[in-house]
């Protein structure tokens, strides 16, 4: 996998934080905003100008103490994800699911989430999206419902990929369910449709640790909504999202890589691939 430059951009210096993007992150439920934190803090390494957090009412002081740099939108729900944040078409991309619990009513707010962003797409807007974690599980509860994430970047490792399709081959999958399918693995390969597979090449063992996925899932919204931001927010493809997924992946790799030579592979944590964010970038 070859890092690609044009993904990235230099900071012009009469812009301002409003041309890097505005993120929303959906996440958190009481006992989980670790999950939150972890993706917001590499979603605003990655080089977003704006990060807004949707969590419920117990993640407030969380947040705001944990990473003062984002944003909150805050849920009707003391503990769970339940109802959707205020105007979403001012957003430049969206990820959800880190930390978001299975409850009967965060599969309800996750599937009104997607049904509004397929408004959206019949009226030719491409707002990116991300599923990941518990946004899978969510989706795989309702099978019925997978055509509603059309268009969007997922992000399974081998379980969540089997609860949502099961030995099913990846290509086939991401063909048949028009998706960027990023599967997570020793090395792990970016699917979309009619493309050939990209196959990354960075990372090690010792990424294989709690949270790892939502520093990803926060990558990898920063460089959706970069982009989006710049030039992608009406002529958004499949293949530009494989492109910015595998750029994604291949940056979370590379930072986990000097984070396993700063520590070791044993010692590796979480937040240690976040703080190395800014070697690879």
């Amino acid at each position: 996998m070859m890092n690609h430059p044009e993904f990235l951009f230099r900071r012009d210096p009469e812009s301002h934080k409003g041309d890097y993007g505005h993120a929303l992150l959906v996440a958190g439920s009481y006992g989980k905003m670790g999950a939150a934190v972890l993706a917001a803090r590499a979603c605003l390494r990655s080089g977003v100008g704006l990060l807004t957090v949707h969590v419920p009412r117990c993640g407030v002081d969380i947040l705001q103490t944990a990473v003062p740099e984002a944003m909150l939108s805050i849920d009707s729900d003391d503990h769970l994800f339940t109802s959707l944040p205020a105007n979403l078409d001012r957003f430049d991309a969206i990820a959800v699911g880190p930390g978001l619990g299975t409850d009967e009513r965060t599969q309800a707010a996750l599937l009104a989430l997607l049904e509004k962003r397929q408004e959206w797409l019949r009226k030719g807007e491409q707002l990116p999206l991300v599923i990941d974690a518990d946004g899978l599980n969510n989706l795989a509860k309702h099978p019925e419902a997978l055509h509603l994430a059309e268009g969007a970047v997922i992000t399974p490792h081998t379980r969540e990929y089997q609860r949502l399709f099961g030995d099913a081959e990846t290509q086939q999958m991401a063909d048949l369910h028009h998706l960027v399918i990023v599967k997570k693995a020793h090395r792990t390969g970016i699917f979309a449709p009619r493309q050939e597979p990209i196959i990354n090449g960075t990372g090690n063992p010792g990424m294989a640790t709690a949270g790892s996925g939502d520093v990803l899932t926060g990558i990898l919204l920063g460089l959706a909504a970069q982009n989006s931001a710049y030039s992608l927010r009406h002529q958004s493809t499949l293949w530009l999202q494989q492109e910015i997924a595998a750029l994604a992946v291949h940056l979370h790799g590379a930072a986990g890589d000097k984070a396993a030579a700063h520590r070791s592979q044993a010692s590796l944590l979480a937040s240690d691939i976040v703080d190395h964010l800014s070697d690879v970038l």
